[in-house]
Formats: structure tokens, sequence, C-alpha cells
């Protein structure tokens, strides 16, 4: 529930400040006063499009804050959560928005930074605005079939996975059929590269150990001495049985003797000798090794041949499949595992296309079951929703007149696809099979017509509250926003109208903006925005106020004969002695508001 508005820089309003609570809270002004500015603030409060034209002029930036109560264990919440924002204690919520003069938008989210979408997000779960637009949308099919939907609560995102699904399928088929001949050309080439790939069957790092051995084996007899000589200087030459040239390992031989010779007489020294012993193991160690590599050192031509033949084909395969950056064995390896895969999506075989074919069909088959059973959903609820909404228009002066809700099957139509379904050929879209009509019989003898042919602008704005009424146990959002949705509506209508918001009221937050005091007398809280006289012209928190016993009964006078004659002022008072009754006579609040204590505005960013 909304519990404060502050807006600061938005249109006409300079700074005001909006204490809200539960129940129905109407607000009212002149024209031009910057009532709707209100309504405007929500939408932006709640992610709606931001507009540098709506910054007030001379102003950096207009911004909304919002206090909001949100129980801790609800989806909104855990949403906040998500975002990374937090609730105060209590469960209190605190959302804003920025919107720049160049443009630029920000949103916050219980203290933190989020972007827009998540308001959006919250919307969902917390309000639900609705505004004479929303008249125009209602003469919309797609706007008739999305409320029939509403109160069946058809689960129409199910559908669309699967119509999605099913158009995939009839896609790739078809694509597959038109382009066999290109296909086959296609799967030709890859099937060659991978042959030819196969057949010279490529290791992972091959390259590098041909090199390796390459170079190895080119420089064979050079290696060969370079290793034969260290092994001499090391351990001596086999092969001078006079030992007349001294190596490492007679030199060490020598020093450690001599050492040996004082052993014990000194502890550094024999710290020393051992470190010689083990410098002597080493060496003999070392001279081992050379030796060995020496003597298993390949010098043959014909091995040396074969690891460049292999090197050369490995060069060709890289060449022709490897378009990489850094041209590898392991790009051509990746080629031909993509070239598997290739294969596979475009198998033009008869077999191939007889399973894509039959993948087709059964997703056709799915989606024209679901679109059956959400038809026979469609029309039993249209039955009901029409009953409800005649019965709601009867409470809203409308007594004799007859809402039907139609549901037929769309025919087949060029451009979409279709099904048969039930029996029926139709063209088929993500939202189903059905056109639905709202169509209104204003009274009997007159013809019945499509809402958007045959409603004046008040019966429209009737049957738009008959069917939000007839709703409001589809929608989520505990506050329900209505932006002079009364218009075109007058006299003992306007009476009916307000009767049934503040009933809508009861168990739910209900704000709305409105010119007709027949509806404001109504209201558990009147609130009034004032037309400011003098200054920059600008609304500020003094020029937002709300008006009890003499102040509203003069506001209600004002809207009645624009000014505060005493007729004016005594219709006023008949009109809140008469809103008063009829909602105690139906069990609701009395229309005079509770006292409202000032709150702390709330914190930016918080």
């Amino acid at each position: 529930m909304l519990e404060e508005l502050r807006i600061r820089g938005l249109g006409v309003i300079d700074e005001a400040v909006l204490p809200l609570g539960p129940g129905l809270t109407v607000v009212t002004g002149e024209t031009g006063a910057g009532k709707t500015m209100v309504v405007t603030g929500l939408l932006l409060l709640f992610g709606g499009r931001a507009d540098s034209a709506q910054v007030r002029t001379g102003s950096e930036q207009a911004s909304v804050d919002g206090r909001l109560g949100v129980p801790p264990d609800s989806a909104a919440a855990q949403r906040v959560r998500d975002a990374g924002g937090e609730l105060d204690d209590g469960g209190e919520l605190v959302l804003r928005r920025v919107v720049g003069a160049n443009g630029r938008s920000r949103a916050y989210v219980g203290g933190a930074p989020a972007p827009v979408a998540v308001l959006s997000d919250l919307a969902d779960h917390l309000l639900a605005v609705h505004g004479q637009s929303d008249q125009l949308r209602l003469v919309r099919p797609t706007a008739q079939r999305a409320a029939l939907d509403r109160y069946a609560g058809i689960d129409r995102e199910s559908f669309a996975r699967a119509y999605g699904r099913w158009r995939t399928a009839a896609a790739e088929l078809a694509d597959r059929v038109a382009h066999a001949a290109e296909l086959r050309r296609e799967s030709d080439l890859l099937s060659h590269g991978i042959a030819e790939i196969e057949a010279v069957a490529p290791r992972a790092g091959e390259a590098e150990e041909l090199a390796a051995l390459a170079g190895r084996l080119g420089h064979a007899e050079a290696l060969t001495q370079a290793a034969r000589t260290a092994h001499d200087a090391l351990v001596g030459d086999a092969d001078d049985p006079n030992g007349e040239a001294a190596d490492v390992q007679q030199l060490l031989g020598t020093v450690s003797r001599t050492l040996a010779q004082q052993h014990g007489a000194d502890p550094e020294l024999d710290a020393l000798a051992a470190r010689l012993a083990e410098l002597a193991a080493l060496t003999a160690d070392l001279g081992a090794d050379f030796g060995s590599y020496a003597q298993l050192l390949d010098a043959d031509p014909a091995r040396l041949e074969q690891a460049e033949t292999r090197r050369a084909a490995l060069g060709a395969l890289i060449r022709k499949y490897c378009d990489e950056p850094e041209p590898s064995v392991e790009g051509v390896l990746r080629w031909a595992e993509a070239a598997h895969v290739r294969l596979a999506q475009i198998d033009v075989s008869d077999e191939a296309i007889a399973q894509l074919r039959s993948a087709s069909e059964a997703a056709g088959a799915e989606v024209a079951a679901l679109a059956a059973a959400m038809s026979e959903q469609r029309k039993k609820a249209a039955g009901e929703l029409a009953a409800a909404v005649t019965a709601e228009l009867g409470a809203l002066a409308m007594p004799n007149a007859r809402l039907q809700v139609e549901v037929t099957g769309r025919p087949p139509t060029a451009g979409l696809p279709d099904l048969v379904v039930a029996g029926e050929q139709v063209a088929v879209t993500a939202d189903g099979v059905d056109e639905v009509a709202l169509v209104l019989q204003p009274h009997p003898g007159a013809p019945a017509l499509p809402v958007g042919r045959g409603a004046s602008g008040g019966e429209l704005s009737r049957v738009m509250l008959a069917l939000e009424v007839c709703l409001v146990g589809a929608d989520p959002g505990p506050t329900l926003v209505f932006d002079e949705v009364d218009a075109g509506v007058g006299g003992r209508a306007a009476v009916d109208v307000g009767r049934r918001l503040a009933r809508l009221a009861r168990d739910r937050q209900v704000l709305v903006v409105t010119h007709l005091p027949q509806v404001a007398a109504f209201a558990d809280r009147h609130v009034v925005v004032d037309k400011p006289v003098a200054g920059d012209g600008g609304v500020t928190a003094s020029d937002v106020r709300i008006v009890t016993a003499d102040e509203r009964i003069a506001e209600l006078a004002r809207m009645l004969a624009g000014s505060g004659t005493a007729t004016a002022r005594e219709h006023a008072a008949e009109l809140l002695a008469g809103a008063a009754e009829d909602r105690l006579d139906q069990g609701g609040r009395g229309v005079r508001p509770r006292a409202v204590k000032a709150r702390k505005p709330a914190k930016a960013g918080r």
C-alpha cells in the first residue's frame, strides 16, 4: 500500500507531498493545477517511460519518491532483495526515480541503485494504473481478449511457448525443404573436409611434437658430438684407456682424497668435504645422462623425412581448414567438430526430412490441443464475465444495459499460420485462435454493437470501471489508480460511479483523480491540489492539502458550481451526507477522513 508520495520538479509541481492511506483517496483541483502530475509521478515511480519534457522548466531534474508498506514475505519484497535493496523496519519500502533535464533516468529500490526494469516488475505486484487511454485501448480486440484472459486466469505464457516451438519446427522444416539443393552442396563440402581430416588423423599438440623431433633429427650429429664432449669432460673418455685427459671426476677424486686425510680435524672442513662428495655423485649421474643421450640420439635420415612429411600434411590441413587468428592443429579439430554438428543440422535425407515433418506435426498437435482447451476456457469465462459486468452496469446507472462477450474462432488469414482446432480451420497467433469482442446493448431495442462503435464516452467509462471491478480478483496489485476514468459521466451515473469506487476500496487502496464532486464525496481521504496564483507558478507543498469539514464542502462546492455560493455549499453538504449514508448502509466506512499525521518525507535513494 502506498503511504506517501513526494514529487519534485515534475511538470507544474515544484515540490509536493501526498500523504496516502487505505480506502478511497480522491485528488481534485482546477484544470492546470497539476493533479494529473500525481498519476504521471506514479507512472515514473513504477518504471514508466522517462521524458526530459516532464522536468519542470528551470529545474535540473525531476524526482519522485514513494513510501510503501510491503509484507516482508511477499513476492515484491523478494524482488527488492534480488535487486540489492532492503525493506526498512516494519516492512516499509522506499522507491525513488530521478529524471534529468538531459533525459537520463536513475532508479533506486530499497536504498540501492537498480535498473528501471525492477520498478516495472514491482508494479506488477503493487500497482495498477487505469486512465482515459485505457478506455481507448478497451475498444481494441487485443485489449478485450486480454481482459477476458485475466478474468479466466488463462496461462497465455505456456501457450506462447508451445506456439514458439511449433513455429520453430515448422520454419526448420520449410527451410530444409526449400534449400535442399544448396544444403546438399554444403553437406558434400563438409563431408569431404571431415574425410580429409580423418585420413590424416591429427592429434592435439602433434605439430609442436613434430617440430621438436625434426629439429632434433636435423641436428643429430652436432647434438651427439656436444653430448659426448660433455660426457668426456665430466667422467672421462672410455676410448682413452690411459686417461691422459683429466676429467672433472678425476679432479674431484684427487681433492676428495686430500680432504679425507684431514677428516676429523675440523668440523667445518668435514662439512665442505661432504658437499664435495655430493658434487662428485651429481657429476657421475650427469655424465651418465649425457652418455645415454648421445647413444639414443637417432640420426636416421629416413625418420627425419617421415617427420617432415607428416608436418607438411598437418600444415596443409591448417591452411585449408583453420581460419583462426593463430592457426593450429587444434583449430582444425574444432572445425571438424563444428562440421559434424552442422552436418547433423542440414541432413537432407528423406529420413531427416520425415523426422522434421513429424516433429513439426507433433508440435502443431500440441498447439491445437492447448488452443482448444484455451477456447473452451474462454467461452466458459465469457458468459460469467458478461453476467458479472452486466450486473455491475446496473449499479452504474445503466440498469437496462447488457454486455456480451463473444468468442469466435479466428478465420484463416494471409500471413498467419493455421491449424484445425476442434474441427475448424483457424488462424493461430501466440495468444491463441480466438477473436474476442465486447458487445454492448445500452438498453432494450438498441442494437448490440461492439463497444468501440456503439458506446458513448460515458458508457465506455462505466464499462471499463465495471470490468475493473470484475477483474479485481485477478489483479495482484493491491493499489488501484484511476485517472479521470469518469470522463463523460455525470448526474446520477456519477453518484453510482462514486459508490462503486467506494465499494471497490473496502478491501484495497484506491486512488482516483477526478473532476466529479459526486465521486469525490465518497472518499475516505480528499486531497486538493491548488492552482498557484503567485510566485513562479509552481505547485509547492503548501498547495497540496487534505481537506475535511468546511474545507471539503468548499472544494465540492467549487467542483459543483465553480464558486463557494451558499447554494453550492448546501448542495455539497447534501452530497457528503448522501454518500455517508449510502456507505454506512453498505457496511462501509464513513466519508469523514481520519486525522492524518504529518510524516517525514522519504529520504533520497532510500
